[in-house]
């Protein structure tokens, strides 16, 4: 493959819902141009964007597949993004580093949950997108009213460039309203306009050109006057109000049959942006903000949006570059981690095929392989003009598991396996959880972790089973409370003696207080550090059902010592036990976290929705409309929300989406709190058992 300076670049994202046939476009993209012999098909697992075992086990794309086109001295580097919602992050990566999108909708199906996901997130990104109306070819295939669903949920005109000649199994070619000739199959081929598409092909043609006009001032006014607008001047006006996101282009196809491709490359090429042309970027330099243009003479700064490890290769690291260019064989500083890596190989990378290359140019897209430091997230640039460029925001975790090691030797491999999951993957995210001892591993849905945990296994070598994980329950005080403890042991030798009494309180603010409130002496200063690491033990270890205590202040008001037996040791087991029955007699309460939870369902399903909610003790906080979809805003508790992906898409069929993060603490109700301290009590009694 030659090397394309930043005019002849394209880079296209594909986004859709699951299913709509983007990897399959993909396909008939790569046939057309010459670039393969044969069509893949995903269930035989032979297509090139879905290379991965997982993928093809599981006949759905599971992370973005970089697919460059060839076409007419242009190289398009499609980004075939995984449709299903578990997979979000991925396509937010590929959003990050395209400069514009074809949203690809089934025209059986229409528009989807999916869609409008895809949608929305293009919209954030401020990127040009043409709609494709794609699997023409399927029985009940129907363009118009596809084209109405997308024009409900955008604000800009869609525009059909493109009108398709029949429909489901008389699907045989497109229209195409740019050159006003017909196209057979895959477009090479043309053919005449069938007579009864005149009229409707005439006016969409007239719409074409109005909209074109309005690309530019000249032309509009050379149009107002009556004035016929050249073919050069309609493709500029039209970039014009694409680029600008005033009109989107509307496109029929059915990729599996390769029918409608050759008319949808040419305006990819033709409409949409190249990498200069969509604007500067900023990013933060030594200064404050900088503005960069992107061409191979400026600074370099290139964003790394995603890695993937290889048993082969090792770990293999996708980068943009925005600004400047990048060579093989060449030092590079990752102002993120602030280290130097060095670059040996570069290539452009079609599924898992790498191509070497000896420079990527400003614009485009290249990957690097065994770089030791660098994740998804960070970016490259010159060592002596530091940059950072930013990096997207991902949806916050949905779905939460304990995981723990199959076997002892997993065990040392659990803490780096989870990390370089989680360098791979944005929206995946693993911590230890102190109040339940657990390592949690969370994500998007239960297919997002089954990946990451199959993928632990083959591509690390590291076992992991999981199971639903504990709730983080937290104990504290509602009320003043005194104790005093007397810690006595004599044996042979030197005995033990200490005596500590304490008060203790509610803390609003913090976790934690000490105080010394001993006068006269009767306890040393030098034995309070023993108290207090005896008291920290236990609000480590629970007193009540076993989970830490929280915003609790304690005082030590006065204590006994002796001469001869006083030890650190002795005043720590009697800070330890004076705050147990202290603990016990301040009125305990367990707390349970709290999640602020977002639902976007259709209407239809509101009721079933609001019906389940009141189930999980769910505090409604506000309801409203928006194009058709119901939003119910709640707080809900965590012990509650465990299993609500999955159940939400049974009772929604797929079509409900919804957002969580934490929001606070909240005191448990006595009869559920009654519950969770036997079920734990049973739990530490067969631990300590084993």
């Amino acid at each position: 493959m030659k090397e394309y300076t930043t005019e002849f670049v394209r880079n296209v994202a594909l986004a859709s819902h699951s299913s709509s046939g983007k990897t399959m476009l993909t396909e008939a993209f790569l046939y057309y141009t010459g670039a393969t012999t044969r069509i893949g098909k995903i269930e035989d697992g032979t297509t090139i964007a879905d290379f991965e075992e997982e993928e093809i086990r599981r006949g759905i794309s599971l992370s973005t597949a970089v697919i460059p086109v060839e076409y007419k001295n242009y190289k398009i580097n499609f980004l075939d993004t995984p449709g299903y919602m578990d997979f979000i992050g991925e396509m937010i990566s590929a959003l990050r580093v395209a400069d514009s999108a074809l949203i690809v909708v089934d025209a059986v199906a229409g528009v989807e949950v999916g869609t409008e996901i895809a949608w929305n997130y293009c919209s954030s990104f401020n990127l040009p997108r043409f709609v494709v109306i794609n699997k023409m070819n399927r029985d009940n295939a129907n363009f118009g009213k596809v084209m109405a669903e997308v024009q409900e949920i955008s604000e800009a005109r869609l525009l059909p460039i493109t009108f398709p000649i029949g429909s489901s199994q008389d699907f045989v070619g497109v229209v195409d309203l740019l050159t006003m000739k017909a196209y057979k199959g895959s477009g090479k081929e043309t053919m005449d306009i069938p007579a009864a598409m005149q009229d409707e092909v005439e006016t969409a043609r007239m719409e074409l050109i109005e909209a074109a006009a309005e690309g530019a001032d000249e032309l509009l006014e050379k149009y107002l006057e009556g004035e016929e607008l050249s073919a050069e001047e309609i493709m500029r006006g039209l970039k014009s109000v694409v680029v600008k996101g005033d009109y989107i282009p509307v496109y029929a196809t059915a990729g599996s049959a390769e029918i409608g491709i050759g008319p949808l490359l040419e305006s990819v090429i033709r409409l949409m942006p190249a990498p200069s042309e969509r604007g500067a970027v900023v990013a933060k330099g030594k200064d404050g903000d900088e503005t960069l243009s992107v061409n191979d003479a400026g600074p370099l700064a290139a964003y790394v949006w995603k890695t993937t490890a290889d048993p082969f290769v090792g770990k293999i690291t996708y980068f943009r570059v925005y600004s400047g260019s990048i060579h093989s064989d060449s030092r590079v500083w990752n102002q993120t981690k602030s280290v130097e890596e060095r670059f040996g190989n570069i290539s452009v990378i079609r599924g898992k095929e790498q191509i070497n290359i000896k420079t990527i140019h400003a614009g485009d897209i290249g990957v690097v392989p065994k770089l030791s430091e660098t994740a998804t997230g960070d970016t490259l640039c010159d060592k002596g003009h530091p940059l950072s460029l930013p990096v997207p925001e991902y949806p916050s975790a949905l779905y939460r598991v304990a995981v723990s090691p199959k076997t002892q030797s997993d065990s040392a491999k659990i803490s780096p396996t989870l990390t370089r999951l989680c360098e791979e993957d944005m929206t995946l995210s693993w911590y230890q959880e102190q109040a339940t001892n657990q390592t949690i591993l969370q994500g998007m849905g239960d297919q997002h972790i089954d990946v990451a945990i199959r993928k632990a296994e083959t591509k690390f070598q590291t076992g992991l089973t999981f199971e639903e994980p504990k709730v983080p329950y937290q104990e504290t005080i509602t009320k003043v409370a005194q104790a005093q403890y007397r810690h006595k042991k004599q044996t042979g030798g030197a005995g033990q003696f200490g005596e500590v009494h304490m008060r203790v309180e509610p803390l609003q603010d913090a976790d934690f207080e000490f105080k010394n409130e001993v006068f006269g002496g009767a306890v040393s200063s030098s034995y309070m550090p023993a108290i207090e690491k005896g008291i920290r033990s236990v609000m480590k270890t629970g007193v009540v059902a076993g989970y830490p205590v929280v915003n609790v202040k304690v005082a030590i008001t006065d204590g006994k010592e002796h001469p001869v037996d006083s030890k650190p040791v002795a005043f720590e087991t009697a800070g330890r036990e004076a705050f147990k029955l202290a603990v016990k007699d301040a009125g305990p309460v367990l707390r349970e976290p709290i999640m602020n939870v977002r639902i976007t369902v259709p209407e239809a399903h509101m009721g079933d929705v609001l019906g389940d909610l009141n189930t999980r003790r769910a505090r409604v906080q506000g309801m409203e409309t928006e194009r058709g979809r119901s939003i119910v805003t709640a707080t809900v508790p965590l012990a509650e929300m465990l299993n609500y992906t999955t159940e939400l898409r049974s009772l929604t069929g797929g079509r409900g989406v919804f957002t969580m993060e934490f929001s606070h603490y909240e005191v448990v109700p006595a009869h559920i709190a009654q519950s969770v301290i036997e079920h734990r009590q049973k739990e530490l009694a067969a631990a300590r058992e084993e």
